[in-house]
């Protein structure tokens, strides 16, 4: 099992930065999946990115593409999601979730078997 711990998340203007961090528990790290997701009020929760276990294949949702990266840390068990030329569209509740194999693409929040709380990340216009 892998538990999981955001942070980082804030209020930003449009146009700016933020970078949020996943810290996880648990001594089998890197063999999961590692996804980020958001929810905004109203909405149903969107997938973001996904990164390998080895952190070398990286997938993106079209909406974040060339904005936002995601990245690990095996060896500080930590995922992040580097956010810039954020836009008031980004606001939402960012999770990070964890799975075990499957198709890196995949976009379903049903395949992850484990979440985060989430953080807030809130962009202002």
């Amino acid at each position: 099992q892998v538990q999981l711990v955001e942070s980082g998340g804030g209020l930003v203007q449009a146009g700016g930065s933020l970078r949020v961090s996943c810290a996880a528990s648990g001594r089998t790290f890197s063999i999961y999946v590692m996804g980020w997701f958001r929810q905004a009020p109203g909405k149903e929760r969107e997938f973001v990115a996904a990164i390998s276990p080895s952190g070398d294949i990286t997938y993106h949702a079209d909406s974040v593409k060339g904005r936002f990266t995601i990245s690990r840390d095996n060896a500080k068990k930590t995922v992040y999601l580097q956010m810039n030329s954020l836009k008031p569209e980004d606001t939402a509740v960012y999770y990070c979730a964890a799975r075990r194999g499957g198709v890196l693409a995949s976009t379903r929040p049903s395949e992850y078997g484990y979440w985060g709380q989430g953080t807030q990340v809130t962009v202002s216009s």
